[in-house]
């Protein structure tokens, strides 16, 4: 759990709280919206967390 709040820390640098609430929101429920933005961004936010190791997808935002 802290290698995930490290990689939010480090990738997206979010604060050290911001890092931990959005881990502990996926241990809990399984997934957290780390970003938001356009498909073209996401899809690379993607395939960094694949790089770290970590499980990730992304959505269409409801509108």
């Amino acid at each position: 759990m802290s290698y995930v709040a490290y990689v939010f820390r480090s990738y997206f640098g979010v604060t050290a709280e911001e890092a931990e609430r959005l881990m502990l929101q996926v241990h809990n429920t399984g997934r957290a919206v780390v970003a938001t933005g356009n498909r073209e961004a996401m899809e690379r936010h993607v395939e960094a967390m694949h790089g770290y190791g970590l499980w990730a997808t992304l959505a269409r935002a409801d509108s």
